[in-house]
Protein backbone atom coordinates (compact mmCIF):
# COMPACT_ATOMS: atom_id res chain seq x y z
CA UNK A 1 0.00 0.00 0.00
CA UNK A 2 1.42 3.36 -0.97
CA UNK A 3 2.07 5.56 1.64
CA UNK A 4 1.13 9.03 1.84
CA UNK A 5 3.12 12.40 0.50
CA UNK A 6 4.43 13.91 3.27
CA UNK A 7 2.46 17.45 3.76
CA UNK A 8 4.46 20.33 2.43
CA UNK A 9 6.41 22.68 4.96
CA UNK A 10 6.68 26.38 4.83
CA UNK A 11 9.99 27.56 5.14
CA UNK A 12 10.55 29.91 8.09
CA UNK A 13 10.77 33.64 6.71
CA UNK A 14 13.99 35.13 6.41
CA UNK A 15 15.00 37.28 8.95
CA UNK A 16 14.64 41.73 8.19
CA UNK A 17 15.65 44.95 9.57
CA UNK A 18 14.14 48.35 9.49
CA UNK A 19 16.16 51.44 9.98
CA UNK A 20 14.58 55.02 10.35
CA UNK A 21 16.67 57.88 8.95
CA UNK A 22 17.41 59.12 12.68
CA UNK A 23 18.77 55.77 13.32
CA UNK A 24 16.57 53.27 15.14
CA UNK A 25 16.51 50.35 14.47
CA UNK A 26 13.72 47.51 14.02
CA UNK A 27 14.93 43.84 13.44
CA UNK A 28 11.87 40.97 12.40
CA UNK A 29 11.06 38.74 10.05
CA UNK A 30 10.14 39.54 5.91
CA UNK A 31 6.47 39.92 4.87
CA UNK A 32 5.76 40.17 1.67
CA UNK A 33 8.40 40.00 -0.81
CA UNK A 34 11.83 39.35 -0.22
CA UNK A 35 14.45 42.35 -0.99
CA UNK A 36 14.44 46.21 0.15
CA UNK A 37 12.61 49.43 -0.22
CA UNK A 38 12.73 52.84 0.61
CA UNK A 39 9.94 55.17 1.35
CA UNK A 40 8.76 57.51 4.18
CA UNK A 41 7.65 56.03 7.44
CA UNK A 42 4.16 56.79 8.49
CA UNK A 43 1.37 54.98 10.61
CA UNK A 44 -2.43 53.94 10.42
CA UNK A 45 -4.86 54.26 12.94
CA UNK A 46 -7.40 51.80 11.20
CA UNK A 47 -8.50 48.74 12.61
CA UNK A 48 -10.00 47.54 9.49
CA UNK A 49 -10.02 47.99 5.61
CA UNK A 50 -5.98 47.22 5.49
CA UNK A 51 -6.93 46.27 1.58
CA UNK A 52 -8.15 49.45 1.03
CA UNK A 53 -5.34 51.29 2.91
CA UNK A 54 -2.93 49.22 0.90
CA UNK A 55 -4.40 50.37 -3.18
CA UNK A 56 -4.89 53.59 -2.06
CA UNK A 57 -2.69 55.32 -4.38
CA UNK A 58 -2.37 58.11 -2.21
CA UNK A 59 0.33 55.86 0.01
CA UNK A 60 2.43 56.02 -3.07
CA UNK A 61 6.10 55.96 -1.76
CA UNK A 62 5.13 55.71 1.83
CA UNK A 63 6.05 52.39 4.28
CA UNK A 64 2.62 52.24 6.38
CA UNK A 65 3.01 51.34 9.86
CA UNK A 66 -0.12 49.61 10.91
CA UNK A 67 -0.87 50.58 14.44
CA UNK A 68 -3.65 47.32 14.99
CA UNK A 69 -1.66 44.15 16.14
CA UNK A 70 -3.74 41.55 14.39
CA UNK A 71 -3.20 42.47 10.44
CA UNK A 72 -4.59 39.72 8.00
CA UNK A 73 -7.43 37.93 9.49
CA UNK A 74 -9.57 38.53 6.16
CA UNK A 75 -6.92 37.95 3.74
CA UNK A 76 -7.73 39.27 0.03
CA UNK A 77 -10.37 39.52 -1.97
CA UNK A 78 -11.00 40.56 -5.85
CA UNK A 79 -14.03 43.39 -4.47
CA UNK A 80 -12.49 46.05 -1.94
CA UNK A 81 -9.38 47.24 -3.59
CA UNK A 82 -9.34 50.63 -4.45
CA UNK A 83 -7.12 50.75 -7.52
CA UNK A 84 -5.67 48.06 -9.38
CA UNK A 85 -2.66 47.60 -7.17
CA UNK A 86 -0.83 47.82 -4.26
CA UNK A 87 0.25 51.19 -3.95
CA UNK A 88 2.53 51.46 -0.50
CA UNK A 89 5.88 50.81 -0.80
CA UNK A 90 6.37 49.01 2.12
CA UNK A 91 4.29 47.41 5.29
CA UNK A 92 5.29 46.80 8.76
CA UNK A 93 3.26 44.91 11.01
CA UNK A 94 3.31 43.06 14.57
CA UNK A 95 1.60 40.19 14.18
CA UNK A 96 0.10 38.84 11.02
CA UNK A 97 -2.31 36.56 10.20
CA UNK A 98 -1.24 32.59 9.92
CA UNK A 99 -4.83 31.96 8.50
CA UNK A 100 -7.29 33.90 7.15
CA UNK A 101 -10.97 33.36 8.03
CA UNK A 102 -13.59 35.18 5.72
CA UNK A 103 -16.00 33.61 3.06
CA UNK A 104 -14.35 36.43 0.83
CA UNK A 105 -11.28 35.98 1.26
CA UNK A 106 -9.97 34.39 -2.14
CA UNK A 107 -5.88 34.39 -0.81
CA UNK A 108 -3.85 35.55 1.85
CA UNK A 109 -2.25 38.92 2.49
CA UNK A 110 1.27 37.99 2.65
CA UNK A 111 0.92 36.39 -1.24
CA UNK A 112 -1.17 38.89 -2.64
CA UNK A 113 2.16 41.42 -0.80
CA UNK A 114 4.76 38.46 -2.46
CA UNK A 115 3.07 38.50 -5.49
CA UNK A 116 3.19 42.48 -6.23
CA UNK A 117 6.79 42.76 -5.05
CA UNK A 118 6.09 44.88 -1.71
CA UNK A 119 8.88 44.01 0.75
CA UNK A 120 7.31 43.94 4.21
CA UNK A 121 8.42 43.33 7.77
CA UNK A 122 6.44 41.34 10.74
CA UNK A 123 6.98 41.20 14.64
CA UNK A 124 7.72 44.20 14.87
CA UNK A 125 6.79 46.31 18.29
CA UNK A 126 4.46 48.50 16.45
CA UNK A 127 3.59 50.27 19.50
CA UNK A 128 7.25 51.36 19.97
CA UNK A 129 7.47 52.92 16.41
CA UNK A 130 4.37 54.54 16.68
CA UNK A 131 5.42 55.98 19.80
CA UNK A 132 9.12 56.57 18.34
CA UNK A 133 7.28 58.74 14.77
CA UNK A 134 4.55 60.73 17.17
CA UNK A 135 7.58 62.32 18.91
CA UNK A 136 9.95 62.48 16.20
CA UNK A 137 7.70 62.82 13.09
CA UNK A 138 6.91 60.90 10.11
CA UNK A 139 10.38 60.29 8.29
CA UNK A 140 12.39 58.13 5.68
CA UNK A 141 12.67 54.02 6.23
CA UNK A 142 14.17 51.83 4.96
CA UNK A 143 13.67 47.61 5.09
CA UNK A 144 15.81 45.11 4.26
CA UNK A 145 15.94 41.18 4.33
CA UNK A 146 18.94 41.46 2.42
CA UNK A 147 21.39 43.81 4.20
CA UNK A 148 22.46 43.07 7.95
CA UNK A 149 24.23 45.80 8.42
CA UNK A 150 22.29 49.06 10.08
CA UNK A 151 24.80 51.40 9.40
CA UNK A 152 25.04 50.42 5.57
CA UNK A 153 21.15 50.22 5.24
CA UNK A 154 20.99 54.05 6.93
CA UNK A 155 23.16 55.50 4.45
CA UNK A 156 21.04 54.30 1.55
CA UNK A 157 17.66 55.36 3.88
CA UNK A 158 19.83 59.05 3.83
CA UNK A 159 20.16 58.50 0.56
CA UNK A 160 16.65 57.96 -1.08
CA UNK A 161 14.02 60.82 -1.87
CA UNK A 162 11.90 63.00 0.50
CA UNK A 163 8.05 63.31 0.47
CA UNK A 164 8.33 67.55 0.87
CA UNK A 165 8.84 68.70 -3.30
CA UNK A 166 7.75 65.40 -4.61
CA UNK A 167 5.02 65.47 -7.54
CA UNK A 168 3.83 62.29 -7.41
CA UNK A 169 -0.03 62.26 -9.01
CA UNK A 170 0.73 61.67 -12.44
CA UNK A 171 2.64 58.82 -11.39
CA UNK A 172 -0.74 57.03 -10.21
CA UNK A 173 -3.32 59.11 -12.18
CA UNK A 174 -4.69 57.03 -15.45
CA UNK A 175 -3.22 57.33 -18.71
CA UNK A 176 -6.21 57.80 -20.59
CA UNK A 177 -10.01 59.22 -19.77
CA UNK A 178 -12.71 57.27 -19.17
CA UNK A 179 -16.30 57.33 -17.92
CA UNK A 180 -18.60 55.96 -14.83
CA UNK A 181 -21.83 56.51 -16.27
CA UNK A 182 -24.74 57.24 -14.00
CA UNK A 183 -26.70 54.67 -12.11
CA UNK A 184 -30.44 55.32 -13.35
CA UNK A 185 -31.42 58.63 -14.53
CA UNK A 186 -28.62 60.95 -15.36
CA UNK A 187 -28.77 64.09 -13.53
CA UNK A 188 -25.33 65.90 -13.77
CA UNK A 189 -21.95 65.58 -15.63
CA UNK A 190 -18.50 65.93 -13.55
CA UNK A 191 -15.37 66.11 -14.72
CA UNK A 192 -12.70 64.43 -12.05
CA UNK A 193 -9.43 64.80 -12.26
CA UNK A 194 -7.64 61.59 -10.93
CA UNK A 195 -4.67 62.81 -9.31
CA UNK A 196 -4.81 59.04 -7.30
CA UNK A 197 -8.27 58.72 -7.20
CA UNK A 198 -9.97 55.34 -5.35
CA UNK A 199 -12.85 53.04 -7.02
CA UNK A 200 -15.29 53.99 -4.46
CA UNK A 201 -15.22 58.10 -5.81
CA UNK A 202 -16.67 57.71 -8.68
CA UNK A 203 -19.16 54.80 -7.50
CA UNK A 204 -20.62 57.06 -5.40
CA UNK A 205 -20.91 59.84 -7.36
CA UNK A 206 -22.94 57.39 -10.05
CA UNK A 207 -25.19 56.50 -7.46
CA UNK A 208 -26.49 60.05 -7.60
CA UNK A 209 -26.75 60.13 -11.29
CA UNK A 210 -23.42 61.28 -11.76
CA UNK A 211 -22.12 60.80 -15.44
CA UNK A 212 -18.54 60.71 -14.17
CA UNK A 213 -15.77 61.62 -16.73
CA UNK A 214 -12.38 60.60 -15.35
CA UNK A 215 -9.46 63.04 -16.56
CA UNK A 216 -5.50 62.40 -15.98
CA UNK A 217 -3.48 64.40 -14.18
CA UNK A 218 -2.34 66.35 -17.33
CA UNK A 219 -6.33 67.41 -18.21
CA UNK A 220 -6.06 70.71 -19.06
CA UNK A 221 -9.08 73.49 -19.15
CA UNK A 222 -9.29 72.85 -22.55
CA UNK A 223 -10.04 69.36 -21.98
CA UNK A 224 -12.66 69.88 -19.05
CA UNK A 225 -14.42 72.62 -20.67
CA UNK A 226 -14.87 70.50 -23.90
CA UNK A 227 -17.47 68.04 -21.66
CA UNK A 228 -19.25 71.19 -20.92
CA UNK A 229 -19.80 69.60 -17.04
CA UNK A 230 -21.99 70.61 -14.53
CA UNK A 231 -19.19 70.51 -11.94
CA UNK A 232 -15.46 69.95 -11.62
CA UNK A 233 -13.91 67.25 -8.77
CA UNK A 234 -10.31 66.75 -7.88
CA UNK A 235 -9.64 63.58 -6.17
CA UNK A 236 -7.02 62.73 -2.95
CA UNK A 237 -3.46 61.61 -4.18
CA UNK A 238 0.14 61.39 -2.98
CA UNK A 239 3.03 64.35 -2.58
CA UNK A 240 3.74 67.82 -1.93
CA UNK A 241 0.83 69.96 -3.18
CA UNK A 242 3.39 72.68 -3.34
CA UNK A 243 4.98 70.85 -5.78
CA UNK A 244 1.87 70.98 -8.06
CA UNK A 245 1.50 73.68 -10.67
CA UNK A 246 -0.44 72.67 -13.69
CA UNK A 247 -3.41 71.73 -11.73
CA UNK A 248 -3.77 74.75 -9.61
CA UNK A 249 -3.73 76.80 -12.74
CA UNK A 250 -6.50 74.26 -14.17
CA UNK A 251 -8.69 74.93 -11.21
CA UNK A 252 -8.04 78.46 -10.84
CA UNK A 253 -9.46 78.79 -14.91
CA UNK A 254 -12.52 76.51 -13.44
CA UNK A 255 -13.41 78.96 -10.70
CA UNK A 256 -12.97 81.84 -12.80
CA UNK A 257 -14.81 80.30 -15.64
CA UNK A 258 -17.84 79.55 -12.59
CA UNK A 259 -17.51 76.09 -12.78
CA UNK A 260 -18.77 74.71 -9.55
CA UNK A 261 -16.06 72.49 -7.93
CA UNK A 262 -15.36 69.82 -4.88
CA UNK A 263 -12.27 68.30 -3.82
CA UNK A 264 -10.83 65.85 -1.00
CA UNK A 265 -7.58 65.15 0.52
CA UNK A 266 -4.91 66.32 -2.03
CA UNK A 267 -8.02 68.17 -3.82
CA UNK A 268 -8.59 70.29 -0.71
CA UNK A 269 -5.09 71.44 -0.66
CA UNK A 270 -4.72 72.21 -4.11
CA UNK A 271 -8.31 74.31 -3.65
CA UNK A 272 -6.26 76.02 -0.88
CA UNK A 273 -3.09 76.60 -3.42
CA UNK A 274 -5.54 78.18 -5.78
CA UNK A 275 -7.11 80.58 -3.30
CA UNK A 276 -4.00 81.54 -2.30
CA UNK A 277 -3.26 80.22 0.88
CA UNK A 278 0.32 77.81 1.24
CA UNK A 279 0.29 74.53 2.41
CA UNK A 280 2.83 72.99 4.96
CA UNK A 281 3.90 69.32 6.49
CA UNK A 282 2.26 68.11 9.15
CA UNK A 283 4.60 66.35 11.68
CA UNK A 284 3.38 62.87 11.35
CA UNK A 285 0.50 63.22 9.50
CA UNK A 286 -3.06 62.06 9.80
CA UNK A 287 -4.11 58.20 9.10
CA UNK A 288 -6.70 56.23 10.04
CA UNK A 289 -10.53 56.19 10.18
CA UNK A 290 -11.35 57.60 13.32
CA UNK A 291 -10.72 61.15 12.95
CA UNK A 292 -13.17 63.54 14.57
CA UNK A 293 -14.01 66.48 12.23
CA UNK A 294 -16.55 69.32 12.82
CA UNK A 295 -18.68 70.85 9.83
CA UNK A 296 -19.05 74.32 11.00
CA UNK A 297 -21.64 74.46 8.55
CA UNK A 298 -23.96 72.33 10.67
CA UNK A 299 -22.12 72.44 14.17
CA UNK A 300 -21.83 68.28 13.52
CA UNK A 301 -19.16 66.54 14.60
CA UNK A 302 -18.37 63.27 12.14
CA UNK A 303 -15.54 60.59 12.35
CA UNK A 304 -13.93 60.38 9.16
CA UNK A 305 -11.38 58.77 7.53
CA UNK A 306 -7.41 60.61 6.95
CA UNK A 307 -5.21 60.11 4.83
CA UNK A 308 -2.55 63.21 4.68
CA UNK A 309 0.73 64.51 5.52
CA UNK A 310 0.10 67.94 4.25
CA UNK A 311 -2.47 70.75 5.61
CA UNK A 312 -3.86 74.12 4.37
CA UNK A 313 -2.09 77.30 5.96
CA UNK A 314 -5.61 79.24 6.51
CA UNK A 315 -6.88 81.17 9.08
CA UNK A 316 -9.14 79.24 10.81
CA UNK A 317 -11.69 82.20 12.22
CA UNK A 318 -13.15 84.85 9.61
CA UNK A 319 -13.27 85.71 5.90
CA UNK A 320 -10.66 85.74 3.38
CA UNK A 321 -11.31 87.99 0.15
CA UNK A 322 -9.69 86.29 -2.41
CA UNK A 323 -10.47 86.93 -6.31
CA UNK A 324 -12.49 84.08 -6.61
CA UNK A 325 -15.21 85.47 -3.57
CA UNK A 326 -14.85 84.86 -0.06
CA UNK A 327 -13.18 82.06 1.65
CA UNK A 328 -13.90 79.88 5.08
CA UNK A 329 -13.03 77.25 6.84
CA UNK A 330 -15.74 74.83 7.27
CA UNK A 331 -14.43 72.10 8.84
CA UNK A 332 -11.75 71.63 11.31
CA UNK A 333 -10.22 68.47 13.45
CA UNK A 334 -10.90 68.14 16.83
CA UNK A 335 -7.77 66.86 17.63
CA UNK A 336 -5.21 69.34 16.77
CA UNK A 337 -7.46 72.25 14.70
CA UNK A 338 -5.79 71.27 11.48
CA UNK A 339 -7.85 72.78 8.39
CA UNK A 340 -10.63 69.88 7.27
CA UNK A 341 -12.65 71.72 4.49
CA UNK A 342 -12.83 75.40 2.96
CA UNK A 343 -16.12 76.66 1.58
CA UNK A 344 -15.99 79.50 -1.14
CA UNK A 345 -18.95 82.05 -1.67
CA UNK A 346 -19.52 84.69 -3.98
CA UNK A 347 -21.03 88.04 -3.73
CA UNK A 348 -24.38 87.06 -2.08
CA UNK A 349 -23.15 84.55 0.43
CA UNK A 350 -24.11 81.83 -2.22
CA UNK A 351 -21.86 78.62 -1.80
CA UNK A 352 -19.79 78.08 -5.56
CA UNK A 353 -17.17 75.49 -4.18
CA UNK A 354 -15.88 73.44 -1.26
CA UNK A 355 -14.04 71.00 -0.37
CA UNK A 356 -12.77 69.11 2.63
CA UNK A 357 -9.15 66.93 3.71
CA UNK A 358 -10.87 63.47 4.52
CA UNK A 359 -12.65 60.95 2.17
CA UNK A 360 -15.82 60.84 2.12
CA UNK A 361 -15.61 58.16 -0.03
CA UNK A 362 -14.28 55.89 2.37
CA UNK A 363 -14.35 52.18 2.43
CA UNK A 364 -14.06 50.31 4.67
CA UNK A 365 -16.05 53.35 6.44
CA UNK A 366 -16.64 55.28 8.19
CA UNK A 367 -19.38 56.83 6.34
CA UNK A 368 -20.57 59.80 8.46
CA UNK A 369 -19.33 62.17 5.73
CA UNK A 370 -21.41 60.49 2.97
CA UNK A 371 -23.22 63.08 2.76
CA UNK A 372 -20.07 65.81 0.84
CA UNK A 373 -21.63 63.92 -2.53
CA UNK A 374 -25.40 64.97 -1.82
CA UNK A 375 -23.81 68.31 -1.07
CA UNK A 376 -21.70 68.45 -4.26
CA UNK A 377 -25.25 67.82 -6.30
CA UNK A 378 -27.17 70.37 -4.60
CA UNK A 379 -24.72 72.69 -5.19
CA UNK A 380 -24.39 71.96 -8.93
CA UNK A 381 -28.16 71.64 -9.38
CA UNK A 382 -28.36 75.48 -7.52
CA UNK A 383 -25.85 76.76 -9.84
CA UNK A 384 -27.32 75.39 -12.88
CA UNK A 385 -30.71 76.97 -11.80
CA UNK A 386 -29.41 80.03 -11.40
CA UNK A 387 -27.84 79.71 -15.05
CA UNK A 388 -31.05 79.36 -16.58
CA UNK A 389 -32.77 82.14 -14.89
CA UNK A 390 -30.14 84.23 -15.79
CA UNK A 391 -30.29 83.14 -19.27
CA UNK A 392 -34.41 83.72 -19.34
CA UNK A 393 -34.16 86.81 -18.26
CA UNK A 394 -35.66 89.73 -20.78
CA UNK A 395 -32.82 92.44 -21.78
CA UNK A 396 -33.59 95.98 -19.93
CA UNK A 397 -35.81 98.47 -21.71
CA UNK A 398 -32.46 100.83 -22.63
CA UNK A 399 -31.06 97.44 -24.73
CA UNK A 400 -34.47 96.95 -26.09
CA UNK A 401 -34.69 100.43 -27.48
CA UNK A 402 -31.21 100.48 -28.41
CA UNK A 403 -29.93 102.60 -25.69
CA UNK A 404 -26.57 103.03 -24.43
Amino acid sequence: MALPAPAQTRLAPRSALMVLEDGRTFRGESFGAEGETFGEAVFSTGMSGYQETLTDPSYHRQVVVMTAPHVGNTGMNDEDTESSRIWVAGYVVRDPARVPSSWRSVRTLDDDLRDQGVVGISGVDTRALTRHLRERGAMRVGISTTETDPQRLLERVLASGEMTGANLSEAVSTSEAYVVPAQGTKRFTVAAVDLGIKSNTPRMMSERGIEVHVLPATATLDDVRALGPDGLFFSNGPGDPAATTGQVELLQGALRAGIPYFGICFGNQLFGRALGFGTYKLKYGHRGINQPVMDRTTGKVEVTAHNHGFAVDAPLEGITTTEFGEVAVSHVCLNDDVVEGLELRDAEGRLVSFSVQYHPEAAAGPHDAAYLFDRFCELMSSVSTRSLALAAQPADDDTKNGGN
